[in-house]
């Protein structure tokens, strides 16, 4: 039955009244007659005493024909789709892409905020909380599951797509093929009755029969009392708040009378309250890795300008380089048909996605706040008394940072209507009286949930950016938008003071993308990065000895490079990551590495362990062969020459190896350090090791934002690029010169 309880079960089985559509279908689900058991019945009931009884084989025809009838209206309405930028309509066909909804709604579970606090930017789902997924199903198989069913979601999360595609399924007879799909969009059911004057859904679906050629009016009531109809009810989240409640209240009254028929509607996640009783609601899932791939696939082959085969490269390029690590960023902005629609759109035109990925937020953001609605000819109610678009995005701007000043990805709404309160209360005109604006800053809320979807519920009451990347994007203009050259360096300071936190990692990104010349930045970071070390006399001493080091190589590998390397080369364990600054190496850095791992080899073979003692000679012969200095390679083969023979008695060597090994390490030493000088052992305490990888990473973030497509004029570029690793005694000197 679909029933939320079993209340009027309960009522049915001991006599007393439920409501009439309820009744009949209880009787029907028992194949009961209604008239043998009713109490009392109504004087008429029109829907059915004044129904004509109509064979199944009749009704069979009757909806063929209909079907056949509405077959152009219905590919004209649903079976093509306008996509954005795209000047000439795609079929649905070809880039149509199976929905999956979740039948439990995020934003209406009961969390606790304090147990979000901590769950990381990658660790926590856009729609979702957390790593738990929730379970998929198809779209089509929750419509099956439920007679009437609201499907929700964000803007451009592909609602209205869906319903297109139930329509043309169902016209296709592919789907549904015993009933007439009418799709009907509610704005404009909204304009025609206030046209005719009447909300009235049975005369607005006779009209459309009637423009299809079906001008006997009784049709469309002979279909929907057999229960003949899918009715498509798209946007109830589009119907201005004056006319929502008449909207609603007609809905609800049409599909309890005519409730055999399946319904289904859309609504925007955000404006849910807008209630359809009876109704059961799910929500469209994000995008999966195998959907965001069949989507550009699609996508690429629809639109290219060459062959399939092209297209079909070309989206392969395409998601190889939305799954490079440092996309995943910008990844989790492709959960969403309108999303991933402009990044295939951009990709095609440049054959990799933007230098800069602030124009890709600011064309998103645009979208959002106004082009989304005003491209489909949506109407809102204006929330906003007097907000114009930059009042929108200082509102956005000063909500996401003060949250993210203070570590927090989700919020509560009394914290929310807080911010956007003291927003308003600093506009001209604006009200006094603590009540109204309260009042105000919870209709604001709404609109930028509902309309925009840039703010979203998570659970009850509780809220976040809809995407990390948002929250980031906005963080970052609320610094560069600072109305004068001192407010912009205290912002720049207080930016550069988070440098060792990696959540801030976007964010310096963004604003040095942003700035009109991030000059400063840059510099003032560098100077943080180098009071990091500046204090702790030991790891300057490290530093003096790379800047040494750096020396000795051959003029054409850069000073910072090598500086870069040999402190990656001192630390232990070796990690990968650690030598990323060090990106040009040569042979003599190679080297360097090979002898390191050689002593590190012998250090840990103390015992007469056969295999530790065959690494470790291994290794030296190896090396002998990429040795160029005569001197080295001479000390370094006296040593080979005093291995015995490994392969040919074990027991020997391994004798030797104990009797032997202290001497010959320390020899292996000496040698090492009288050519390369990598014989100190840098023993940090575990203090130290954490200031080295904050420093390391800082280092790291420095080179990210001076590679990245922003403004530094050259000559600050190549100091800073020169000046990298440097221990603070040297810094100073050049400073001097």
């Amino acid at each position: 039955m679909n029933l939320k309880t079993r209340q009027p079960i309960w009522r049915f089985f001991t006599g007393k009244p439920v409501e009439r559509h309820i009744f009949l279908e209880i009787c029907s689900v028992l194949e009961l007659d209604w008239r043998e058991i009713v109490v009392d019945p109504p004087a008429e009931f029109p829907e059915i005493e004044g129904s004509v009884h109509v064979p199944p084989s009749a009704l069979d025809i009757l909806v063929q024909d209909a079907r056949s009838q509405r077959r152009g209206k219905i590919q004209d309405q649903c079976g093509i789709l306008q996509l954005l930028d795209i000047s000439h309509p795609v079929s649905l066909d070809d880039i149509y892409i199976d929905v999956n909804v979740l039948e439990a709604i995020a934003s209406q579970q009961q969390l606790e905020l304090t147990n979000l606090q901590h769950l990381e930017p990658k660790n926590f789902d856009r729609v979702g909380l957390g790593d738990v997924a929730q379970a998929q199903i198809l779209g089509v198989t929750a419509v099956e599951n439920y007679t009437k069913i609201r499907v929700l979601g964000k803007p451009g999360s592909g609602k209205t797509t869906f319903l297109q595609y139930l329509a043309v399924q169902c016209n296709q007879a592919e789907w549904e093929s015993e009933r007439v799909a009418i799709f009907v969009t509610l704005r404009h059911f909204v304009e025609n009755a206030r046209i005719s004057g009447e909300f009235s859904l049975l005369n607005y679906l006779r009209q459309e029969l009637l423009t299809d050629g079906i001008t006997d009016p009784s049709v469309i009531e002979t279909l929907l009392q057999a229960g003949r109809v899918l009715l498509l009810l798209d946007g109830v989240d589009e119907v201005l708040q004056e006319e929502s409640v008449v909207v609603l209240k007609e809905i609800r009254r049409f599909s309890d009378k005519y409730y055999k028929n399946r319904f289904v509607a859309t609504c925007r996640t955000a404006a849910r309250k807008l209630s359809l009783r009876g109704f059961a609601d799910v929500e469209v899932a994000p995008f999966t890795q195998a959907q965001i791939v069949a989507f550009a696939q699609k996508w690429f082959v629809a639109f290219t300008k060459t062959t399939a085969s092209a297209g079909g490269q070309q989206s392969d390029q395409f998601i190889e380089k939305l799954d490079l690590p440092e996309n995943w960023q910008f990844r989790q902005l492709m959960v969403t048909p309108l999303f991933l629609h402009m990044a295939c759109w951009v990709f095609q035109g440049e054959g990799r996605f933007p230098t800069k990925q602030t124009d890709f937020y600011k064309e998103g953001l645009d979208l959002l706040l106004g082009k989304w609605d005003e491209a489909r000819g949506v109407e809102r109610d204006e929330a906003y008394q007097g907000f114009r678009l930059p009042q929108k995005l200082k509102l956005l701007s000063q909500i996401a940072a003060a949250t993210f000043e203070q570590g927090h990805y989700f919020f509560d709404q009394r914290t929310l209507e807080q911010y956007i309160e003291d927003y308003i209360r600093h506009l001209p005109n604006a009200s006094t009286d603590d009540e109204e604006l309260h009042l105000e800053s919870e209709a604001v809320l709404k609109a930028i949930e509902s309309q925009h979807g840039l703010i979203i519920e998570r659970a009850r009451g509780i809220f976040s950016f809809s995407y990390v990347a948002f929250q980031e994007y906005f963080t970052a203009r609320n610094i560069v938008a600072s109305h004068n050259l001192q407010s912009l360096d205290q912002a720049l300071g207080g930016l550069v003071s988070h440098i060792t936190d990696p959540h801030w990692r976007e964010v310096f990104l963004l604003t040095a993308a942003m700035l009109r010349s991030a000059d400063s930045l840059v510099q003032l970071m560098k100077q943080q990065i180098d009071a990091l070390v500046g204090e702790d006399p030991y790891l300057q001493e490290f530093l003096v000895w790379a800047s040494r080091k750096s020396q000795i190589i051959p003029a054409e590998t850069q000073d910072a490079t090598v500086r870069a390397f040999y402190l990656a080369l001192a630390r232990t364990p070796h990690i990968a990551s650690d030598f990323a600054l060090a990106c040009t190496l040569d042979q003599g850095m190679f080297l360097d590495t090979a002898l390191d791992d050689v002593l590190q080899s012998c250090a840990i073979a103390q015992s007469p362990d056969f295999a530790h003692a065959h690494l470790c000679g291994n290794a030296l012969s190896n090396i002998l062969g990429i040795v160029l200095d005569a001197g080295l390679h001479k000390s370094l083969q006296q040593l080979q020459d005093e291995f015995p023979d490994i392969d040919q008695s074990q027991p020997r060597f391994q004798a030797w190896w104990q009797d032997h090994h202290g001497a010959w390490e320390e020899r292996l030493k000496s040698d090492i350090n009288s050519y390369r000088q990598i014989h100190q052992h840098w023993q940090f305490s575990p203090e130290q090791q954490q200031v080295l990888q904050r420093y390391y990473a800082a280092n790291q973030l420095l080179l990210d934002c001076l590679h990245s497509n922003c403004e530094i004029t050259m000559a600050i570029r190549q100091n800073i690029e020169a000046n990298l690793l440097l221990p603070q005694k040297e810094l100073e000197a050049r400073e001097w010169q």
